[in-house]
């Protein structure tokens, strides 16, 4: 699954995975259901009261089909970036760079749906979200957008839970006494440091983490401040 990182208001980058080619295949299925409910009303409509406006058919037909053909952007504005179908299916247009995304981003996506989906049936839309490497069309390119899925999947690396083999012997009994906001903290360092190995960052933040842990539980550790933390954090769901 690919995921794209973006950057929120309080500059914290997250990493949110993209909304699949399948996805937005069935959240559009679903938006051209609406789409033909709403013609098919226009018609039986229009059969019911053709006898008393004739001379203002065309007016009719404009004002009514209007909402139909800019049914994505008048969705994408109202909705927050979503329309029924995307609604539906769990997912989302937002901006790259963590900002709301404006009317204007959301006009740049709808015309370029003429190129996206418009031309050889939406195949440009779909080598292109293949292709570009942040689930984005060429209407999400030149918005600075991407579509991404609200339900994000948690694999068991992405919290506190670690496999503990059967005859695992705990080193330090005190770890069953951590609250899970420390806990998580501990996570969090030990998985900063596997992504910037061998960095003084990683480094520092292992033994200042260390260091606070041993005064909280009231030990002594005589090993690598790494293999203090992981230890402690297997102990931890040992003892849970």
């Amino acid at each position: 699954m690919q995921t794209v990182p973006i950057q929120t208001a309080q500059n914290v980058t997250i990493e949110y995975e993209t909304a699949g080619v399948g996805e937005r295949i069935m959240a559009a299925m679903a938006d051209y259901v609406v789409l033909f409910s709403y013609a098919f009303a226009v018609i039986i409509a229009y059969l019911y009261i053709s006898d008393y406006i004739k001379d203002v058919v065309i007016i009719y037909f404009i004002i009514l089909a209007l909402p139909a053909v800019c049914y994505d952007l008048i969705c994408e504005i109202s909705m927050d970036g979503q329309s029924f179908g995307k609604k539906l299916i769990g997912i989302k247009v937002v901006k790259l760079d963590g900002t709301q995304p404006s009317v204007g981003s959301y006009l740049i996506r709808w015309i370029l749906r003429i190129v996206d989906i418009g031309i050889l049936g939406g195949t440009v839309a779909v080598l292109t979200i293949l292709l570009n490497g942040k689930g984005q069309r060429l209407g999400d390119i030149a918005a600075g957008t991407t579509v991404i899925r609200l339900k994000q999947s948690v694999k068991i690396s992405d919290t506190i839970l670690v496999p503990i083999d059967d005859n695992y012997e705990p080193a330090f009994p005190e770890a069953g006494k951590l609250d899970v906001r420390t806990v998580t903290i501990i996570k969090e360092v030990l998985d900063f440091a596997k992504k910037n190995r061998r960095s003084r960052a990683a480094e520092d933040i292992l033994a200042k983490t260390t260091m606070k842990l041993e005064e909280t539980m009231g030990v002594t550790s005589r090993i690598d401040p790494k293999e203090f933390l992981e230890s402690v954090l297997k102990d931890y769901n040992y003892y849970k």
